[in-house]
């Protein structure tokens, strides 16, 4: 545990998700790659789109529309309804399939259970802060088990803009009737995570398990941990 900063009281602790409560990346991987399978076998027009194509048109969509970069949902949901329609799918038949298509991919990646330090943890914490969970992901909550584990999980999209803007943040203090400077955030990422918290007037925690330099980071956190039970030492 390194300190940067002197710990402020606070009243509130919010978790980022993905790669914070649990390692997201192989979970992510497995179904990027299974949602192109599925692609492939359901959709005869489809059967021969491989994963560089999706990414590229992917790439494509939020190049024509930045503002889904703040929406992963709508963003994947925008961008499996253009390559059905590329691939010959007609339009009124590629909206309704890329719904189906986007509720498929939500199924494959909240395939996984947290770790049941992750679970203890937020149950530990919860005994003495409200704990709420801030997100740019778009997992979904009531399969991994963690839907009774936050007084509320807010996710970007819908009118708020993704981490690191400040959206979330002025949210989550609103919804508490708190100020944003008594929200300790904690999270994996540099940029989202940590200046997202720190630029908006929240403390960051750093969570660090591997280890990483500070290079990219645009200010420093409070805190910096290498295991999720080093929060502990902060109540």
């Amino acid at each position: 545990m390194k300190y940067y900063r002197p710990l402020k009281p606070f009243k509130v602790i919010s978790f980022d998700l993905d790669d914070t409560l649990y390692d997201n990346r192989p979970v992510i991987k497995k179904a990027e790659s299974s949602i192109i399978v599925h692609l492939n076998q359901r959709y005869p027009e489809l059967a021969e789109l491989t994963q560089k194509q999706w990414l590229l048109y992917k790439d494509l969509v939020a190049k024509e529309c930045p503002e889904l970069n703040h929406d992963v949902s709508l963003w994947r949901i925008k961008t499996l309804t253009r390559v059905m329609t590329i691939y010959g799918i007609p339009q009124f038949k590629a909206i309704e399939y890329a719904k189906d298509a986007f509720s498929k991919f939500l199924t494959l990646r909240s395939d996984f259970v947290v770790p049941q330090e992750s679970i203890q943890l937020l149950d530990k914490l919860g005994e003495s802060y409200p704990v709420i969970a801030i997100t740019n992901g778009n997992v979904d909550e009531h399969k991994i088990q963690l839907h009774d584990k936050f007084q509320f999980i807010l996710k970007a999209g819908n009118g708020f803009k993704s981490k690191p803007q400040g959206d979330l943040f002025i949210e989550a203090a609103r919804r508490l009737n708190i100020e944003v400077s008594d929200i300790l955030h904690v999270g994996d990422h540099l940029v989202s995570d940590v200046y997202g918290a720190q630029n908006n007037g929240a403390q960051a925690v750093w969570f660090n398990p591997n280890r990483q330099s500070l290079t990219g980071a645009r200010l420093l956190p409070a805190v910096e941990i290498s295991h999720l039970d080093q929060l502990y030492k902060l109540l």
